[in-house]
């Protein structure tokens, strides 16, 4: 573990995590803040000070604006970043599904995947963004995606998820997390589940208050922190 502390940051100790901004480090700027849907540093701080060290390989298979990476690499680790879409160049070009790693030579694997269409994140046909929630296909893609997170992330070493359930208007709520939680369960050792209470200044407009108790829906307050362990059955046995 490492024991730096940037900005005053201390590592959580309960599973109902608040962060009131994107950055965790004031005087340092962690992925790209114009990219929408971007992780929070705050996540990737407390996960990577927790359940990696120096010198770890650390993944993301959605890298998104690139904040795993620059944590990662602000922290001594080695950060390794996918994207269908590339943002910047230490991003390569790959399929979360599909990576061209070798197996088990990922120490930390991290992931913030698409939370259904409710974003526009690529125009690549294989984007899991453009996979609708209410639909198998979505599930089936990232059942797909944690088979080859497995394969990759080496034996007794952790991964996370970082997503959020998914609301329409007419057509009605998907758990996501709670999903997601079950399929990881046939693969994976669940170690934890946190609650990521997120500092969206959109939750302070009264119209949008006002929407939801008129349509009687609530509003996306936390997102969903997933974390296992990839426990191989003799591992298993030994525990």
């Amino acid at each position: 573990m490492s024991s730096s502390t940037p900005g005053g940051a201390k590592p959580q100790t309960t599973t109902l995590w608040h962060h009131p901004g994107q950055q965790h480090d004031p005087d340092e700027v962690h992925g790209d803040p114009r990219y929408a849907g971007r992780t929070p540093s705050f996540v990737l701080w407390n996960l990577l000070e927790r359940y990696t060290r120096p010198g770890d390989r650390v993944l993301d298979a959605f890298a998104g604006g690139g904040t795993t990476l620059d944590v990662a690499r602000s922290m001594g680790r080695e950060p390794i970043g996918f994207d269908l879409a590339p943002r910047r160049d230490d991003i390569r070009r790959g399929d979360a599904r599909e990576l061209p790693l070798e197996s088990g030579s990922i120490d930390f694997l991290f992931m913030d995947p698409p939370y259904s269409t409710h974003l526009e994140y690529s125009e690549d046909p294989r984007c899991i963004g453009k996979l609708d929630a209410f639909e198998d296909e979505y599930f089936d893609a990232m059942e797909a995606v944690f088979g080859e997170a497995h394969r990759v992330l080496a034996d007794r070493r952790y991964l996370a998820i970082y997503v959020s359930d998914s609301f329409k208007k007419g057509r009605g709520f998907v758990g996501i997390g709670a999903r997601l939680f079950a399929q990881l369960e046939r693969q994976f050792r669940a170690v934890d589940h946190v609650a990521v209470v997120r500092g969206n200044r959109k939750l302070e407009k009264p119209n949008f208050h006002r929407s939801a108790l008129e349509g009687n829906y609530f509003l996306r307050g936390f997102n969903h922190l997933l974390i296992f362990k990839k426990e191989l059955p003799e591992t298993a046995r030994r525990r």
